[in-house]
């Protein structure tokens, strides 16, 4: 067992778990907004993002370890930093800066990343592509939900 890519991808998954929990709090502000009939409740979107990201760092360890050579791994860091990125970026923006409108627009980024990651991983590891799947699938229906929530609630200043 190749111990670095699997401690390295766990870690990245517990950081981006637990920023973006801190950086997501559950105030009066997200409270009063107004939100489409489909919002799942509050406590499913924890184990939600652990399953996810679990399954995107198992991803990234079977995409490292199938890599055939230093470009196809160095593909995967490139696919995997990138999503990170924008992982990071949509809580503070919507939650700490209050900008749903904002998060809306990054969560565009968010989504290509994805895309990007399960068409870059294809052709490496289909598994590993297709384990970034639910990741994309959550992400599809939360760019949706963004999207009711700005509706309902712009503007925003």
């Amino acid at each position: 067992m190749n111990w670095p890519p699997i401690i390295i991808a766990a870690a990245v998954a517990i950081f981006l778990g637990g920023f973006g929990g801190l950086m997501t709090p559950i105030g009066d502000w997200y409270r009063n907004l107004r939100k489409p009939a489909l919002q799942p409740p509050n406590w499913l979107f924890g184990p939600a993002w652990t399953i996810i990201l679990g399954l995107a760092a198992w991803s990234a360890v079977v995409a490292w370890e199938a890599a055939p050579g230093p470009a196809a791994r160095t593909t995967v860091v490139i696919l995997f930093a990138t999503n990170a990125v924008f992982h990071a970026l949509w809580s503070p923006l919507f939650f700490r800066l209050r900008r749903p409108d904002w998060a809306l627009i990054e969560v565009v980024f968010l989504w290509a990343s994805l895309v990007a990651l399960v068409v870059g991983l294809w052709p490496i590891s289909q598994q590993a592509s297709l384990l970034i799947m639910p990741y994309l699938l959550w992400v599809s229906f939360a760019s949706w939900l963004n999207s009711a929530i700005v509706r309902l609630n712009r503007p925003f200043a």
